[in-house]
């Protein structure tokens, strides 16, 4: 009973109908799947349509269609109408959802707008003789008017090119000049609605050469040049300035300094007896000048009338008699055990040293044997035995002096455990 029960609950109508798109030709509808499906199962859908104070409905769709979405093509702008979409079920039954008022054919409005490319949103600048081509992304439904202005006037036909097409405005200029600088504005503009761009142009070209350019003081080997801005700076900032100087024997001119800042320099190192003239250029982003400011005076570096005798200074004496800076020290040693005296000397020239045992050289003892290095003297004792005990005498002997320093030497015998 349950089962045939179901077989009689009716079938939907689809949910949700809506108007996604309009155009002036076209509408597009969507929709759900009816709530409620019988076990028929759903067939496919039928869109219909009529105009409005007409009761006739026209099917959009030949053929029934399985998709939750349609598009009405072919339709006349300026029509009102009435749409319904109906849910044909497997049973031949049918359920009709219809939408609520009509829908206007006409083609939706944009406004304007105008897209500033990344790199026209800061100055733009060109040099004079380039082409300017300035292509701007221009959006708007139905198409804006597009015009074009520079500081406020309208552009020269005979210099400047103007194209638009569907979706840029084109300013295009073959060959700059100076006078093409300035800030050019696009409007776009559609009924009330208006959007507007201005990007500004700037054409530069090489600068003219310095004003004024003169010398300032002369001392040595030195020479100072002082000289004024160009007048011209070429419809953009100067960078710096180039000074060459040129021998007037050979001609030649050569650069001495490169993009500098002030306009004052100095010159160094000049030859003695040479006659010298100087020229500077001034630079901007284009360039250095096409010609340069020339100093007027030729600068000649005397030579000096008197010989240079340099001072004579006395030569440092290091000189001094022998100094122990370390003496000798007493030590005690065990009979057998070769054992060493130290002592440090210093001196110049470098000290003589002799050891010497209650008061007897040891030079040529064999047993003995005497060390120096760099004012370290040592004297060396092989095996010792009780007769090697006593006084130790280390004596230094230079030029200027000498000196002595005794220590004194203990040798034990060893002393086995009984």
């Amino acid at each position: 009973m349950e089962s045939e029960k179901a077989k009689e609950v009716p079938d939907g109508e689809p949910m949700d109908l809506m108007v996604d798109d309009v155009t002036s030709t076209s509408v597009t509808l969507s929709w759900n799947s009816p709530k409620h499906i019988g076990t028929s199962g759903l067939a496919g859908y039928l869109v219909e349509y009529s105009k409005e104070s007409t009761e006739t409905w026209v099917a959009a769709n030949k053929e029934l269609t399985t998709k939750n979405l349609l598009v009405i093509k072919n339709l006349t702008e300026g029509d009102k109408l009435q749409v319904r979409v109906k849910a044909v079920h497997g049973s031949g039954a049918t359920a009709t959802a219809t939408l609520p008022g009509t829908v206007l054919i006409k083609q939706p409005t944009d406004p304007p707008k105008i897209r500033s490319p990344r790199n026209l949103r800061e100055t733009f600048i060109r040099k004079i003789g380039q082409k300017l081509n300035l292509s701007i992304p221009v959006q708007g439904n139905p198409k804006p008017t597009i015009t074009w202005s520079k500081d406020g006037q309208p552009l020269p036909s005979d210099r400047v090119s103007i194209c638009n097409n569907a979706t840029n405005a084109i300013l295009f200029i073959r060959k700059l000049e100076r006078e093409d600088s300035g800030k050019y504005k696009l409007e776009a503009q559609q009924d009330t609605a208006k959007d507007e761009l201005v990007i500004d142009v700037q054409v530069v070209e090489k600068p003219g050469p310095p004003q004024n350019l003169k010398l300032g003081s002369v001392w040595g080997f030195n020479v100072t040049l002082e000289w004024q801005p160009p007048k011209d700076n070429g419809n953009t900032e100067i960078s710096g300035y180039t000074i060459q100087k040129a021998d007037k024997k050979t001609g030649e001119w050569y650069t001495v300094m490169e993009k500098s800042h002030t306009t004052t320099y100095t010159i160094s190192n000049l030859v003695m007896g040479n006659h010298y003239n100087f020229r500077v250029f001034s630079e901007n982003l284009c360039g250095l000048s096409e010609k340069a400011a020339l100093c007027k005076d030729t600068v000649y570096i005397p030579k000096p009338s008197k010989i240079y005798t340099p001072p004579v200074y006395e030569e440092n004496n290091f000189n001094e008699p022998p100094k122990f800076t370390q003496p000798p020290v007493d030590k005690i040693t065990t009979v057998g055990f070769t054992t060493k005296l130290f002592c440090s000397v210093r001196g110049n020239p470098r000290p003589k040293i002799s050891w010497s045992k209650n008061q007897v050289l040891l030079d040529e003892n064999p047993k003995y044997r005497v060390l120096t290095n760099e004012g370290i003297c040592t004297l060396e004792i092989r095996k010792p035995c009780a007769f090697d005990g006593g006084v130790y005498t280390c004596q230094a002997t230079n030029a200027l002096g000498e000196v002595a320093a005794n220590c004194k030497l203990d040798v034990k015998a060893v002393v086995m455990a009984q």
